[in-house]
């Protein structure tokens, strides 16, 4: 039977790019998010390829998240492969100037909600001595830069917490896998400027940011490797970018 895939924040992005590469593949895909419209219409689009089914939760929520899970029938429970890809930016500001629900936001999501969902399923994978987790990451989880303090520490955190799970689950022989992107063509910067779409569009501009589907490739690229094999952290660039900072524009 094919193994059982749950992604969050598959309702656009890197999440999103990744159900529909994974469904062209055969995975059986669980795919979560806030947003229920965009995930209905996501079900809609890869019910042909795959079995699908669709858990409509704040990853913030705790108690949303273990009841939602909770909700699986008994031939969906056994998840194979987490790829806890919910997260997100607020804001890009000097710490002096931060808002404390941004703060708060970032470190939620991209902390606590990773936590709460891996929480409810690494007991599932322990007790087969089998399964995978995709933790994404960032490159601001290898630097800091100006203005992304808070964002900076919440990749940082993730980054600790890959390190943290290969080194407890190795004795079951659980595969924990991070992929760090850099600049990648998503909503990212948008929900970090606040709908300022302009302001957002600069980001990309000049050069040939990374897309989604390079991202939802390597996730593939990562989950079918042999079972001896587990890629434990990896760092992914455009061309263009050498650093958190150094991205060589020509426009």
């Amino acid at each position: 039977m094919s193994r059982i895939v749950l992604i969050t924040g598959a309702t656009s992005g890197i999440g999103e790019a990744t159900a529909r590469l994974l469904a062209k593949h055969n995975f059986r895909l669980i795919v979560c998010g806030r947003r229920e419209e965009r995930l209905s219409q996501l079900v809609e689009d890869i019910k042909s390829q795959t079995d699908v089914v669709q858990l409509n939760f704040d990853v913030r929520d705790r108690n949303a998240v273990t009841e939602a899970i909770g909700t699986l029938p008994h031939d969906w429970s056994d998840i194979d492969v987490l790829v806890n890809n919910a997260g997100n930016a607020h804001g890009l500001s000097p710490v002096e100037e931060g808002d404390l629900d941004d703060w708060d936001a970032m470190i939620d999501i991209n902390v606590k909600g990773l936590l709460y969902v891996s929480k409810a399923i690494i007991p599932g994978m322990t007790q087969r001595s089998a399964g995978h987790i995709i933790n994404i990451g960032s490159i601001a989880g290898k630097e800091v830069y100006p203005n992304g303090n808070v964002y900076c520490a919440s990749k940082h955190a993730v980054d600790a917490i890959n390190k943290g799970m290969l080194l407890d689950l190795n004795q079951y022989g659980i595969k924990v896998s991070a992929i760090n992107p850099g600049l990648v063509a998503t909503e990212f910067s948008l929900v970090r400027f606040k709908g300022d779409e302009d302001r957002a569009k600069t980001v990309y501009e000049g050069y040939q940011a990374l897309k989604a589907e390079d991202i939802a490739d390597i996730i593939h690229f990562a989950i079918t490797r042999p079972a001896h094999v587990n890629i434990s952290d990896l760092v992914v660039l455009p061309t263009a970018q050498a650093s958190a900072t150094v991205v060589n524009k020509k426009a």
